[in-house]
């Protein structure tokens, strides 16, 4: 039986693993050591969330390994992934706090953080080869899965295009209306090769985020709130989803394919 897993922000730190009693489990991948926290099910599914900047938050996000989080997830088996990030919104059609779906993806330049080539094969394997995305890089069936149970709390839209706007640091006001014009709705310093590398290992993905604060200059944020308070309202609004997920959710099949030579 596959697993299924989830990554956590910010937002997070290590709630949901303490509330459904995961116990943190060292995976030694080739990219080095990954603690992935871990647990199961009544039904004995195993269940596991990372949490993407450790446990306690440390890492900055161009320092996350992303490679070795990616290979963790393969080795626990992971056949159902839902990335969570609290993002910037780029367009007053979409609210803020209010947990939205991911539908696509901008990613121009396809590199992580230290300038490689966002992919999981560095080196000739067997098992390399192209990614092609026969329905996008977010799984029609998984986010279907999330929207069916929560219809009444996740914000329907017909597209929530993701844009990764690498940091440490945060973007400027022309930065910010470029990627809006670019089509860009939301947009954050991660997710993105997360959700790469885990389609490279066949892992179908959603992305589920969670707007707190507006990212361009015409839309005004709430008064007097700082990114701490904001980050606990994100968290509110999308953690019993997460819970739910690794409870009730079940895997779907990989909607792409790796295209082999």
């Amino acid at each position: 039986m596959q697993s299924l897993a989830i990554i956590l922000g910010s937002a997070f730190k290590n709630s949901i693993p303490q509330k459904l009693g995961l116990q943190p489990i060292e995976v030694d991948t080739k990219w080095g050591k990954q603690i992935i926290y871990g647990g199961s099910t009544d039904n004995r599914r195993k269940i596991f969330a990372l949490n993407r900047h450790g446990s306690p938050h440390h890492l900055l996000p161009h320092q996350i390994n992303y490679r070795a989080q990616a290979a963790a997830l393969k080795a626990v088996n992971c056949g159902a992934l839902v990335i969570n990030s609290s993002v910037g919104v780029l367009t007053e059609e979409l609210p803020l706090y209010k947990p939205l779906l991911l539908t696509d993806q901008l990613m121009p330049e396809n590199r992580l953080p230290d300038g490689s080539t966002c992919s999981m094969f560095q080196e000739p394997t067997e098992e390399q080869g192209h990614l092609v995305l026969n329905e996008g890089l977010f799984s029609n069936a998984l986010s279907k899965q999330l929207y069916e149970r929560h219809s009444n709390t996740i914000h329907q839209s017909d597209e929530v295009v993701f844009v990764y706007a690498g940091g440490p640091r945060s973007k400027t006001p022309a930065e910010n209306k470029m990627w809006g014009q670019l089509g860009g709705d939301v947009n954050s310093m991660t997710l993105a090769p997360e959700v790469i590398l885990a389609n490279e290992l066949e892992i179908p993905v959603a992305g589920l985020v969670v707007g707190h604060k507006y990212s361009i200059p015409s839309i005004e944020n709430p008064p007097e709130e700082d990114i701490r308070e904001s980050l606990v309202k994100a968290r509110a609004a999308t953690k019993d989803i997460l819970i739910d997920f690794l409870q009730h959710g079940e895997t779907v099949s990989f909607g792409n394919h790796i295209y082999k030579y």
